[in-house]
C-alpha cells in the first residue's frame, strides 16, 4: 500500500459476552458531537471466531452483547420491559454502547433513544463521571469501564504483535499504520530521520525528519460503516491527501518548539501549548490546515534505543470522538514498539550490508581475460538471511599465457567461513604468482589451513591451463570432480584423484595433466550444486552431466553454447530443495592458440643473442604479415633480451604470440625481477625498461620457481 492508498475495512465482530462495551473499531460506530440519526437495527448473529484475534491480523475485535440479550448478575431480578443504556452521546455513557432490548419473535427492535428525548420510566438515571470512571453507581450487569480498559489492552497487545512481524524498515512503519488506522485513528503520519542513525554511531549535520508513509481512511463510508449521513461529514480536504499538504522534509532547529517536544518523549495532544508551536514546523505551513480543533491529534516521538529516531502524528476526524488522556499511554506503547522495531530493522540492514560488502570483495569483482580461454562465473548464498559462506573461484593469470583456475568451499557459511575463505583465497593468489605445480599450491594451503586453526577444512581444485599446448593441470584436495564438454555435446566427469581436504594435514597431493581440446568448456563447481538433503553427491553429478550434454545438444555439435546462457541453465537444474549451501560456479571455454600463432626459440647467452633475437622477430611478423611492427618489436626485444642475457647462465628463451594482440615473452633462470627507474643523464644504461613502459601497451614480469618472464604487449594495428 502506498503512502495514499487505503486501508481494508474489516467487519466488527460479536460476542457472546454480555454488556461488554466494543471498543473503537475498523466499521464500529464512533462518538460524535452531532446526535446519530436513528435507525432500526436488524438483529445479528454472532459469528464464530477465534479468540485472540485482532481486526487488522488475526485478533477479533472487542466484544459486544448479543441482540436480544439483557444483561443478568445472579441474584438480581431482571427488568420485563425493555431497557436502554444512557446516552453516550455527550460523552456520559460506556463509549459505542447500544440499547440492549429483549426482542420476541415478531416483534420490532425499538430505536435507539435520542439524547433529546427523556428517559422513559424504568430507565437507568445517567451517571456522574465520577462513577463512570470507579464503576460506582451502575446497576448489576452493567459494563464497567474496566472493560474499555481491557478493550485498550487487547489493542496494545495485537497491534505490538503486528507491528513485531516486520523485519525490515518498510515493514515495520507499515505494520504501525494498518495496526493503527482506523482501529484507532483516522489518519496518521510517520516521519524518520534522514539519514537514520545506526547503532552508537554519532550523525554529524542538523537533524533532517523526512515523511516516511502516510495512511488513511477511506472518505466513502455509509452511516452502518460508522461515518456520519453526507451532509454531516466534513469537507473533503480534511484527510484526502495528507502527503501533498504536509512537508516531506522538516529540519529540527536546535531549542526549537519541535526539538522540545522530541526531547520530552512523551506524546501530547495537539492542543497542548508545546504541540501547537511543534506542529506546523514538522507538518509545514499548510500542514496546519488537516489538524483538527479538540484533542482529536497527538503527535508521539519515535524514541529507539539511544535517541529519537523520528515522530507520528495520530488523527481523528472533526466527526469522530475526540482522545482522551488513556490513549496517550496507547499512543506511547506504540511508539515505542514501532522506535524499538525501526532501531533493530537498521541494525540488521546494517549487518546485512557488511555481510553483503564482505562476501563481494571476497570474490573477484571481474574475471580476467587471458589468451585462449573465456570465463564466466557465478555465486549464490545458501539463504537471503544467510548471504555470506566460504564458497569461492578465482582465475589467476600465469606467465606464458597460462591461468589458474581455482574453486574451492570452507565447511559452513558464516561470516567466519568467509573470513577463512578469504585468507585462502589470498594465499593461493600468492603461490600461484610464484608458478608452483598445481600439488604444491595445495600442500601450502593445507599448511596454512592449519595455522588458522585446528578445525579449518575446506575443499579445494585447482587447475592450470595453458592454451599453447592444449593442455590442462588439476590437483584436488577433496573437491567434487570437474565436468569438460567437449565441442561434440558429450559431458565428462574428469577423473581426478580426490585426495584429503585442505586442513587435515600430512597427506600428499596428486596432479594429473590432461587434454584440453579448443571448443571444450570445463566446468568447476562446489558441492552445493550437487549435493543436497534430496540427493546425493554422485547423483547430482550425474544430473549435473547429463543436463550439460542436454544444454550442448540444443546449439549442434559444431558451434558450442554461450558461456553466460550455460551456467543459467545449470542453475536451473536445482528445485526447491536443492538450496541447501552456497554455490560456487567457474566455467572455462578453452579456445587455445593455434601453433601457427606462435613462435618459440633458445637463445644462448651470449653477445650475439640479441642480434639474433632481433632477425627472428623479423623473420615471424614477416610470415604473419605484420611488418608495421618490426621497428617496435626489434627494439624492445633486443632491449629484453640484452638485459637477460648479461645475468643469465642458461639458454634464454623467446616466445611470440599472435592473438588479439601481439605478445613476446623473455625468459631467464635469474630470480631477479627488472625494476623501472629513472636514468640519470651520465648513466650508460637503465634505459630499457624505460622505452618498453612507453612503447608497449601493457609490460609486466613474473617469478617462476626457474628464474622469471618477462613480457610486454602491442596493439596489431
Amino acid at each position: 500500500m502506498d503512502s495514499k492508498g487505503v486501508t481494508e475495512q474489516p467487519t466488527s465482530f460479536e460476542r457472546p459476552e454480555t454488556g461488554v462495551d466494543p471498543a473503537e473499531s475498523r466499521g464500529a460506530p464512533v462518538r460524535t458531537s452531532t446526535p446519530p440519526t436513528t435507525h432500526s437495527t436488524p438483529p445479528h448473529s454472532t459469528p464464530s471466531h477465534s479468540p485472540g484475534g485482532d481486526a487488522f491480523g488475526g485478533t477479533s475485535l472487542p466484544a459486544q452483547a448479543r441482540t436480544g440479550e439483557t444483561p443478568s448478575t445472579p441474584g438480581t431480578t431482571e427488568p420485563s420491559g425493555p431497557s436502554k443504556e444512557p446516552s453516550d452521546i455527550a460523552g456520559n455513557g460506556p463509549e459505542h454502547s447500544q440499547p440492549s432490548v429483549a426482542a420476541e419473535p415478531g416483534s420490532h427492535r425499538p430505536r435507539p433513544v435520542p439524547e433529546a428525548v427523556p428517559p422513559q420510566p424504568g430507565a437507568e438515571p445517567p451517571q456522574s463521571s465520577a462513577e463512570r470512571r470507579t464503576g460506582q453507581g451502575l446497576p448489576p450487569g452493567r459494563p464497567t469501564p474496566m472493560r474499555r480498559d481491557g478493550d485498550r489492552l487487547r489493542f496494545v497487545g495485537a497491534a505490538t504483535r503486528r507491528i513485531a512481524r516486520g523485519i525490515d524498515l518498510d515493514e515495520i512503519v507499515m505494520g504501525l499504520c494498518r495496526a493503527t488506522v482506523p482501529t484507532f485513528s483516522d489518519a496518521i503520519l510517520v516521519y524518520l530521520r534522514d539519514p537514520l542513525p545506526v547503532g552508537d554511531e554519532r550523525p554529524t549535520g542538523p537533524v533532517v525528519l523526512r515523511l516516511r508513509r502516510t495512511d488513511r481512511i477511506p472518505e466513502e463510508r455509509d452511516t452502518e460503516g460508522g461515518f456520519l449521513p453526507a451532509q454531516a461529514q466534513p469537507e473533503p480536504t480534511e484527510l484526502t491527501e495528507l502527503s501533498t499538504v504536509t512537508a516531506e522534509l522538516c529540519e529540527v532547529r536546535p531549542g526549537g518548539a519541535l526539538a522540545e517536544v522530541l526531547r520530552g518523549v512523551r506524546p501530547v495532544f495537539a492542543d497542548a501549548p508545546a504541540a501547537r508551536a511543534a506542529l506546523p514546523e514538522l507538518l509545514g505551513e499548510e500542514g496546519e490546515l488537516i489538524i483538527p480543533d479538540g484533542q482529536r491529534a497527538i503527535l508521539a516521538p519515535l524514541r529507539g534505543r539511544r535517541r529519537v529516531i523520528g515522530a507520528a502524528v495520530f488523527l481523528r476526524r472533526p466527526d469522530r470522538l475526540a482522545f482522551e488522556p488513556d490513549d496517550l499511554l496507547v499512543a506511547a506503547q506504540l511508539a515505542t514498539h514501532s522506535a524499538l522495531g525501526i532501531d533493530k530493522a537498521v541494525l540488521y540492514g546494517r549487518e546485512a550490508y557488511i555481510a553483503d560488502e564482505l562476501q563481494r570483495t571476497m570474490l573477484p569483482e571481474t574475471l580476467p581475460r587471458p589468451t585462449g580461454v573465456r570465463l564466466a562465473s557465478r555465486y549464490l548464498p545458501a539463504a537471503e538471511t544467510a548471504r555470506v559462506g566460504g564458497d569461492w573461484y578465482d582465475a589467476i593469470p600465469l606467465p606464458g599465457s597460462r591461468v589458474a583456475l581455482v574453486v574451492g568451499d570452507v565447511m559452513g557459511h558464516s561470516m567466519t567461513s568467509a573470513a577463512i575463505m578469504g585468507q585462502l583465497r589470498t594465499t593461493a593468489q600468492t603461490l600461484a604468482g610464484l608458478d608452483l605445480p598445481p600439488q604444491e599450491v595445495l600442500h601450502h594451503l593445507d599448511e596454512q589451513a592449519q595455522r588458522l586453526g585446528t578445525d579449518r577444512m575446506a575443499t579445494c581444485l585447482y587447475a592450470v591451463y595453458d592454451p599453447v599446448s592444449h593442455r590442462i593441470t588439476i590437483a584436488n584436495a577433496g573437491h567434487p570432480p570437474p565436468v569438460l564438454l567437449h565441442l561434440g555435446g558429450r559431458a565428462e566427469v574428469l577423473r581426478v584423484p580426490a585426495g584429503a581436504p585442505i586442513g587435515v594435514g600430512g597427506v600428499d597431493f596428486e596432479a594429473v595433466e590432461l587434454d584440453a581440446p579448443a571448443g571444450a568448456t570445463l566446468l568447476l563447481y562446489t558441492d552445493g550444486l550437487v549435493e543436497s538433503r534430496l540427493r546425493d553427491v554422485w547423483t547430482g553429478i550425474e544430473q549435473l552431466r547429463e543436463k550439460l550434454a542436454a544444454v550442448a545438444q540444443l546449439t549442434g555439435p559444431d558451434h558450442p553454447p554461450p558461456l553466460e546462457a550455460l551456467c543459467d541453465e545449470v542453475l536451473d537444474m536445482l528445485g526447491p530443495g536443492d538450496r541447501d549451501d552456497d554455490i560456487a560456479l567457474l566455467a572455462a571455454r578453452f579456445d587455445g592458440i593455434a601453433p601457427s600463432d606462435v613462435a618459440y626459440w633458445f637463445l644462448e647467452p651470449e653477445d650475439a643473442a640479441p642480434g639474433r633475437a632481433r632477425r627472428l622477430a623479423r623473420r615471424a611478423l614477416a610470415r604473419w604479415g605484420l611488418e608495421e611492427l618490426t621497428d617496435s618489436v626489434e627494439l624492445l626485444v633486443s632491449e629484453v633480451v640484452t638485459n637477460a642475457v648479461r645475468y643469465a647462465s642458461r639458454p634464454v628463451t623467446l616466445r611470440l604470440l599472435r592473438t588479439d594482440v601481439l605478445r613476446c615473452e623473455v625468459g631467464d633462470d635469474v630470480p631477479q625481477l627488472p625494476r623501472l627507474r629513472q636514468a640519470r643523464a651520465t648513466d650508460e644504461g637503465g634505459r630499457g625498461l624505460y622505452l618498453v613502459n612507453r612503447l608497449a601497451r601493457r609490460w609486466g614480469a613474473t617469478r617462476l620457481s626457474t628464474g622469471k618472464v618477462v613480457w610486454f604487449e602491442l596493439n596489431r594495428g
